[in-house]
């Protein structure tokens, strides 16, 4: 897997912002979470990323994952209870997850929702992001 023009300078860009380097591993990692935008487990992740890297450890992708998200390329999923999930999908937006199937979907917020949202914390307070997660069924799991 090769990653497209924009997105390897976006990871060169915020690697070498943080003090680190490419790697073939991390680029690897970045263009499975890229092909596939269906927020995975890191064991998903290393499943897939073993297709075209066989001789990946676990170990370095979790390393790859954690530099990730460290360095703002991608964001950690969390739900009660669940696996951390990862999502590379960096816009402004709350994420459903589904009880039934275990599908979590993104759901895009208008800039006035969140704009509206950051003037209802209390005084003195600020926020520099917001997490907005529904729990749920989705429509294939209802009955």
């Amino acid at each position: 897997m090769n990653l497209a023009p924009e997105y390897k300078a976006r990871l060169d860009e915020a690697l070498e912002h943080s003090g680190q380097r490419s790697t073939k591993q991390r680029e690897h990692i970045f263009s499975v979470l890229l092909e596939k935008r269906d927020h995975p487990t890191a064991d998903e992740v290393y499943a897939r990323a073993r297709e075209g890297m066989p001789s990946i450890s676990l170990a370095t992708v979790y390393n790859c994952l954690e530099t990730l998200v460290e360095t703002s390329l991608i964001r950690q999923v969390n739900f009660e209870r669940e696996p951390t999930r990862y999502c590379p999908n960096l816009t402004k937006h709350a994420h459903f997850y589904c009880r039934e199937s275990g599908e979590i979907v993104d759901i895009e917020l208008p800039d006035e929702l969140i704009d509206h949202l950051m003037t209802v914390l209390p005084e003195g307070f600020s926020a520099s992001h917001i997490d907005i997660a529904y729990d749920g069924k989705c429509n294939c799991c209802h009955d």
